[in-house]
């Protein structure tokens, strides 16, 4: 079965990260696009990894994972080299309403993390369920070479219109025409 497309505001959740490694720092990268509420426990921390949590303030604890650390979390990240590891903080899990991303591990995951595209407010997100990372990589790539530069002043002055004008009809027909010319202009 695939995964269900959605996005969710993560910013007032905790989320644990189980690794220190170079997949751990690609993980942190994605979250911190979306969060900060982030705390790190790993027996060993790459130096990348090191210099994010610095200038980010982020909490950690240089030590292995024991159970019961998963408690008060809302979304567990768990990127080490043990399976072992991975199976045993999925199944300490599923007592409560903990989400887990088991990287490399589809068995062990609530949700993935897709491949994305962030410019300011628009996300655009892409998966294969796991089925193929290379092609998702490939394929994010290509549209990200098609989105315009001037994408977050043109989504910036949606924003701003959509609080200034009245909702209604009107509205909905400037905001079909703005689209419309910024489409053609940007993307024929």
């Amino acid at each position: 079965m695939s995964f269900f497309p959605m996005y969710m505001d993560i910013s007032n959740l905790k989320v644990l990260l189980v690794g220190g490694g170079n997949i751990a720092t690609e993980k942190i990268e994605k979250l911190l696009d979306f969060t900060e509420n982030i705390k790190i426990i790993a027996p060993f921390i790459s130096e990348p990894l090191r210099e994010i949590i610095k200038d980010k303030n982020l909490s950690y604890n240089l030590r292995p994972y024991m159970t019961g650390d998963i408690n008060g979390f809302d979304i567990v990240i768990i990127a080490t080299d043990t399976i072992k590891i991975h199976k045993e903080i999925y199944e300490e899990s599923r007592g409560g309403r903990i989400w887990v991303n088991s990287v490399d591990n589809k068995d062990y995951c609530d949700f993935i993390f897709p491949s994305y595209i962030k410019r300011g407010d628009l996300t655009i997100s892409f998966s294969t369920s796991g089925s193929s990372p290379a092609f998702t990589k490939q394929i994010k790539n290509y549209f990200e070479r098609k989105i315009p530069e001037n994408i977050d002043e043109f989504l910036d002055n949606m924003k701003t219109l959509r609080g200034e004008i009245p909702k209604g009809r009107d509205r909905m027909k400037t905001f079909k025409k703005m689209v419309k010319e910024y489409m053609n202009k940007n993307f024929s």
